[in-house]
């Protein structure tokens, strides 16, 4: 199945965290970093998500926040730093690039607020990406 969602990471479930109607998955990425995924209990169920199961971690390139250093007082749980690859703005939006440890990912943000963060290639970011906007599928 092909997917037009452009970040795909793939990694391995290292906690499941499950209440009455939903769950937050822990999985360590390839590149290393932690992910969590807040997902139904049913999808865990579905799924067979357990600890060391291989995951793939996707996320819509529109979910993906961009800082321009260390965020404090937040309550979005993956902080991913990398450092900006390239910038494509149009009249409105932008695409912007991130290499991260074990690949890339893209954020899709507003031009102005591209313009405004002072975004260009070798700019340091944090991608900020909600745990409720992890999407999970199995190996």
């Amino acid at each position: 199945m092909s997917l037009s969602i452009r970040n795909q990471f793939p990694g391995t479930v290292t906690s499941v965290t499950t209440g009455e109607a939903m769950a937050t998955v822990k999985a360590r990425l390839d590149g290393g970093q932690e992910i969590t995924a807040a997902v139904t209990a049913d999808a865990v169920k579905d799924l067979g998500l357990a600890e060391g199961a291989a995951v793939r971690a996707m996320v819509k390139s529109t979910e993906v926040s961009l800082a321009t250093g260390p965020v404090a007082g937040l309550s979005i749980r993956n902080r991913i730093p990398g450092t900006v690859v390239d910038v494509a703005a149009g009249a409105a939006m932008a695409t912007v690039k991130v290499s991260v440890e074990g690949g890339e990912l893209t954020a899709a943000i507003t031009k102005d607020a591209a313009t405004e963060l002072g975004l260009e290639a070798g700019s340091s970011v944090v991608a900020l990406i909600k745990a409720t906007e992890v999407s999970l599928a199995t190996a």
